[in-house]
């Protein structure tokens, strides 16, 4: 089992080589995210076909992405329209003061808004956009009105509805991994044969 694992190992080092704009991942690993963030419930036995590695390196490279941050988590991705949710729209948010701590302070009250999903600080003449879900038009105004226009320090609101979704695609385009080496294939146990001697003896017995 030792000289098993040592040979994964060496197969995996004969593959490994830093990627360009990617600092301290190699091909092995990348090809590790890229089949996570497809099927976030691919087993670890399925991750080390595909890196080209066998089972123990690919969990140890997985534990290893997690602890340093380039796996933030796992979760099911939601059919908001099933679950009742109709109204997509994104609302761009003016600030009076972009002081440092008046910025901080809205961002803090946006984490308590469950109508905003994500929300973006720009450049230029919109300080937040903010992607909101509703389940119709009235729960999405009354969020506007109530929470929105009456918090401090908020200028202007404007709100542009989506009227359908042409592609939402929440991962990072890690594929095709042009840039990636192809992981080198796991290299298997092979056992040096048995001296004439032994193998006498064997049938002699």
């Amino acid at each position: 089992m030792a000289q098993h694992e040592a040979g994964s190992d060496e197969a995996a080092a004969a593959g490994k080589r830093m990627v360009q704009g990617t600092p301290g991942l190699d091909g092995v690993d990348l090809h590790i995210l890229h089949a996570l963030q497809i099927n976030g419930r691919a087993t670890n036995v399925q991750l080390a076909e595909y890196a080209g590695v066998t089972p123990p390196p690919a969990l140890r490279r997985t534990h290893l992405l997690e602890e340093r941050g380039y796996i933030r988590g796992y979760h099911a991705v939601l059919d908001a329209q099933k679950l009742g949710f109709a109204v997509l729209a994104f609302v761009s948010v003016g600030l009076k003061s972009q002081s440092d701590r008046e910025v901080k302070a809205f961002e803090k009250r946006v984490q308590g808004w469950s109508t905003v999903r994500e929300c973006c600080a720009l450049s230029g003449e919109t300080d937040f956009l903010l992607k909101c879900v509703a389940r119709d038009l009235t729960e999405l105004q009354a969020f506007v009105t109530r929470s929105l226009l009456t918090a401090p320090n908020v200028e202007t609101v404007k709100t542009a509805f989506a009227v359908h979704v042409a592609k939402n695609e929440p991962t990072v385009p890690l594929a095709p991994l042009q840039d990636a080496p192809a992981p080198a294939a796991p290299r298997k146990l092979r056992l040096p044969p048995l001296p004439r001697s032994s193998a006498a003896s064997r049938q002699s017995r």
